[in-house]
């Protein structure tokens, strides 16, 4: 790499701050990765949908790319688990991955483009306090070790750009912080290391606050509906 090119990649990773939600913040992300590394792609998937880490399942939260590079909805739609796909072996050894040409490798079967020569692609997982919570992947172009150690600086950013919002979301509702402290067992837990065990810990609280507060159980019946509703209308405009 050029000197005058590290530099300015390196400048780049200021990019990686973003404001905002942290679907938006994502998004934004997965634009600037493929940017950085001169990508025709980038999607960032994160763990969900299991009681433990291990069991949990890759769920793409984020994708950037040429037209003629957009994932289609069946990818889209996917959840990976461990040792599934290369994502999903990531994900199971912890390790970053380089392929320098998908099409002459060991993977080449499980390449969207097996037949563009040379078509390289990276994979590395995302980490917060030592735990992996999601995996990155980029397709391109030329990749090299060079560009694999950005990745993993890159994979850093977003990391800590997840961590940041789950704790600020926290921190905003004392609702969430005050049935965090009375139920949560060991030193702060926060969503993104569980977000299951969390979503258990809050609605727990919710029952019994409304419990408390007198309300009848076809009234907390009507209350689950409402978040029921409120869950699907932000389905409906996610499609």
């Amino acid at each position: 790499m050029e000197g005058s090119q590290g530099l300015a990649r390196l400048h780049a990773l200021r990019e990686f701050v973003f404001e905002g939600s942290l679907e938006d913040s994502l998004q934004g992300q997965a634009r600037e990765c493929a940017r950085l590394l001169d990508a025709d792609s980038c999607s960032i998937m994160l763990l969900s949908g299991g009681s433990t880490e291990e069991d949990g399942r890759l769920r793409v939260h984020a994708h950037a790319g040429a037209p003629g590079d957009r994932l289609p909805a069946a990818a889209l739609e996917a959840s990976i688990g461990r040792g599934e796909a290369i994502c999903g072996q990531v994900l199971a050894s912890g390790q970053a991955l380089l392929v320098e040409d998908i099409g002459k490798s060991a993977y080449a079967l499980l390449a969207r483009r097996p037949g563009d020569p040379g078509r390289s692609m990276m994979s590395a997982p995302i980490r917060i306090d030592g735990r992996t919570v999601g995996v990155a992947n980029v397709a391109g172009k030329g990749f090299t070790e060079t560009d694999l150690v950005l990745f993993e600086v890159v994979c850093l950013f977003i990391g800590k750009s997840i961590q940041v919002a789950q704790l600020q979301h926290l921190l905003a509702s004392r609702f969430a912080r005050e049935a965090l402290a009375q139920e949560a067992e060991g030193p702060a837990l926060t969503a993104y290391r569980n977000p299951e065990q969390v979503a258990r810990i809050l609605a727990r609280s919710f029952y019994k606050e409304l419990t408390r507060a007198g309300f009848e159980a076809p009234q907390i019946v009507g209350a689950t509906s409402e978040i029921i509703d409120q869950l699907n209308n932000r389905l409906h405009k996610r499609h």
